[in-house]
């Protein structure tokens, strides 16, 4: 099934719902392959960013302690 959809002005595109249903996903990897262009989900952030990691450090761990530094320079108190 196509379907047309308008890119806008800022580079965005609206996902058909039948589209949405099948990729099951609101994180979405995208892949270009010459003139083609694939969209697959991603079922977990963490998932999709341990292969970044050095030291297989947890993704919770991670994501709290960058927290910890927004809220550190938020107040002043640089880490």
């Amino acid at each position: 099934m196509a379907h047309a959809a308008t890119i806008t002005s800022k580079g965005q595109i609206t996902i058909p719902f039948f589209a949405r249903k099948v990729l099951n996903s609101r994180t979405i990897e995208i892949e270009v392959q010459g003139d083609t262009v694939i969209l697959r989900p991603v079922r977990s952030v963490a998932g999709a960013l341990s292969a970044y990691t050095v030291d297989k450090v947890p993704f919770n761990k991670v994501r709290d302690e960058v927290w910890q530094e927004v809220v550190n320079e938020k107040n002043g108190n640089p880490a």
